[in-house]
């Protein structure tokens, strides 16, 4: 896969911003960079729009979304937007591929939701979910602090005789759950390496402070928002950061989207939609298209596919609301998927068992972290710290240690990032691929004497997704319908523009596995439309079929001698 940046770091405002001002100037026939939205600390969401402009304008083709860090330390999905970008813009020469792609297509690239955040996650020891703004602060408790100036916040042990951990005999520097037996001994209190805002600290009930930072981007969108306590750090209403609006006006004032994969770390997940209801009240045909989507992805990522409600959420009464995701399936009919980009816990050999309804015992979930801890000791030891003794202005002596979580639980270290960005772009690629698109199948015209002619076109959609995207989308009143124009001559029967309302993909063929697979029926992906014209021979007619999912395509012929 052929690019031309480096993908050994991640990079913050200035050198993003640098790489796709260069690819803008580099490829001007390819692609257009524009502000999507200025944030409040005066930087911008870049929105870049790719597509062979010579093939045709942007509107004018199936389009397909693409975004990244709409968390603030989710910068692995940053990372693998730009690589997507430079895939398609690098490639576009030599690959066939590609150049088909840029071609027949629109993709949309949103690399950075949240550039006041990410820049501040990468220029700081702190943790954030979204951006660096207030909401709603609440004084008390341990808040993250780097106590020993390293530039990274990490755990402290703190000894109590009342602490719930202890540490292994064999090996200090590793955490061990203290058993219901362990009556003596050294024991001690795991915590965020920290300070306590009230210094009268309670030992008792050392709780961690309310982030002041807590909104969290991917709460704030329309559909299926609530407010706080019920959804923290959804805002004050839905779509009032400024970031969250500009993507959802995005995506209304390009109705061409038919296909969306939203960035964001960590787990190896492919999640797909629904998210607030369970995927058995979903129509069926929806769940198929999904589905295959995802088995694709998993093919190129390795990564496991799960429906949001049914498997991966915890909590399926007071449910995580008001995400992206969502508000584009469900109240835009795309097909649209969180992907989370690496996952540690595969990599150590101790997977996290998503889709399990079983609760994990905390011994199991310690080995995890303890598997982990030992990846990274191998693979990265930079992030790692042994236990180093401290004396904390509160609470006296404590140690402090344990893993840089920011390049290892929550992004892979800089050695694996460009492999995860490559699998990304391969799934990216044939995902892209699945969108509807319009052809003029067949055009023929029939001399019927005194001028006048029978013009008769087939208008077929030659992708995977049907042209209204979903059933979801057909019932909410979302799909366009296919429109079929002809010019050139003077109509005696028929419109000039006639309607043939929704082509399946090939997603709706039926199969046969009773004996030798067959196919049942094929899906109705085309229809045809007749006119009456007068006109001479040797004139040209020319028929164009338009839908804002699937684009347009045309065809034209001269009249034959009667």
């Amino acid at each position: 896969m052929k690019t031309s940046l480096s993908y050994g770091h991640y990079y913050d405002y200035d050198e993003l911003k640098a790489a796709l001002e260069g690819f803008a100037r580099q490829y001007p026939g390819l692609c257009t960079l524009e502000s999507n939205c200025v944030t409040e600390k005066g930087r911008e969401q870049f929105v870049m729009t790719l597509t062979n402009k010579d093939a045709g304008d942007a509107l004018s083709k199936p389009g397909w979304y693409l975004d990244g860090n709409i968390h603030a330390g989710e910068v692995t999905a940053s990372m693998v937007a730009l690589h997507f970008i430079d895939t398609l813009l690098t490639g576009y020469a030599g690959d066939e591929q590609i150049r088909r792609l840029l071609d027949r297509f629109t993709v949309y690239v949103i690399p950075r939701v949240s550039p006041d955040g990410a820049e501040v996650y990468l220029h700081s020891p702190a943790h954030l979910r979204s951006a660096d703004r207030a909401d709603h602060p609440k004084a008390g408790g341990l808040f993250p602090t780097d106590l020993d100036g390293d530039g990274v916040i990490r755990s402290m042990r703190v000894p109590s005789p009342y602490g719930a951990w202890k540490k292994d005999p064999d090996d200090p520097s590793r955490l061990c759950l203290r058993s219901p037996s362990d009556t003596e001994g050294d024991f001690f209190d795991l915590y965020a390496e920290g300070l306590w805002e009230d210094d009268d600290t309670d030992e008792d009930n050392l709780q961690p402070k309310k982030p002041d930072w807590s909104l969290d981007f991917n709460r704030n969108f329309p559909f299926g928002w609530y407010p706080a306590p019920r959804q923290p750090g959804a805002g004050d209403y839905p779509l009032s950061n400024p970031e969250c609006k500009a993507l959802a006006d995005f995506v209304i004032a390009h109705p061409n989207i038919g296909g969306a994969s939203i960035g964001h770390t960590s787990g190896g997940l492919l999640l797909y939609p629904p998210g607030t209801m369970p995927s058995a009240k979903a129509a069926p045909q929806d769940l198929k298209v999904l589905r295959e989507i995802a088995a694709m992805g998993q093919e190129e990522l390795g990564y496991v596919p799960l429906n949001i409600f049914d498997s991966f959420l915890s909590d399926q009464e007071n449910y995580d609301s008001g995400a992206f995701d969502d508000w584009c399936y469900q109240c835009r009919g795309i097909p649209a998927y969180t992907v989370e980009y690496w996952d540690l816990p595969g990599k150590a050999g101790v997977p996290f068992p998503w889709g399990s309804k079983e609760p994990e015992s905390t011994a199991q979930q310690l080995q995890r972290f303890e598997a982990c801890r030992a990846w990274v000791r191998e693979n990265a030891p930079q992030y790692n710290l042994d236990w180093i003794p401290w004396e904390h202005p509160q609470l006296g002596p404590v140690e402090i240690g344990g893993l840089q979580s920011k390049f290892t639980l929550q992004n892979p270290p800089e050695a694996f990032l460009e492999a995860e960005c490559q699998k990304a772009s391969r799934f990216h690629l044939r995902f892209l691929q699945a969108m509807p698109r319009l052809t003029v199948d067949a055009l023929s015209a029939k001399a019927l004497g005194g001028g006048i002619y029978e013009i008769r076109a087939t208008v077929g959609n030659l992708g995977y997704l049907p042209t209204n995207l979903t059933e979801l989308a057909r019932s909410l009143k979302l799909n366009d319908p296919v429109k079929v124009r002809i010019d050139g001559a003077a109509l005696l029967s028929g419109k000039a523009e006639e309607e043939l309302g929704d082509l399946e993909g090939y997603s709706a063929t039926r199969l046969s596995f009773h004996g030798n697979p067959g196919t049942m029926s094929r899906a109705k992906a085309r229809k045809s439309v007749c006119w009456l014209i007068r006109a001479k021979p040797g004139d040209r007619v020319t028929v164009k079929a338009s839908q804002s999912k699937a684009g347009t395509a045309e065809q034209s012929l001269l009249l034959p001698s009667e």
